[in-house]
Order: C-alpha cells, then structure tokens, then sequence
C-alpha cells in the first residue's frame, strides 16, 4: 500500500521508495527529511480539496508537506 491510501493517524513503516517516480532533487530533499525504508511515518493531515492535496505526514518529532505524487511512490506497512 502506498502512503497515500494508508490511514489517517496510524503508525507506518516505509518499506519501498520508487525514487525513479521521483525528480532526482525531489528525491534528495526527501531523503535529507528522513524519508527512506524503514522509517516510521503517519499521517496527520490530508488537503481538503479533490486532489486532497496536500498530505502533512509525521516523521518522527517533525511534521512536513508532501505533495500526493510523492506519497504514491512511498511503500508503507502497518508498523
């Protein structure tokens, strides 16, 4: 299941990042925010209009903003 269809303030674990689904810099700025297999996640918040854009997603203490394109290339479990 991708982070994006994963439910609202449930623990996850990212086990797979596409990065290819990604832009190479997109990719990095992910990476140096603690996003990569393995990492505990949840998410907090989803945008209120049809895209449901953007997603708040807790990583750790920090809260940040992803885009729904980015939560579909991240691989999440149940943690």
């Amino acid at each position: 299941m991708t982070l994006d269809g994963f439910e609202h303030d449930k623990a996850a674990r990212i086990v797979a990042v596409d990065w290819a689904m990604l832009a190479g810099d997109e990719g990095k700025r992910l990476k140096a925010l603690g996003v990569d297999e393995g990492t505990e996640v949840a998410v907090v918040h989803r945008g209120i209009f049809g895209t449901r854009d953007p997603l708040a997603v807790r990583i750790g203490r920090m809260t940040i903003a992803l885009r729904r394109s980015h939560a579909l290339a991240i691989e999440v479990e149940p943690a």
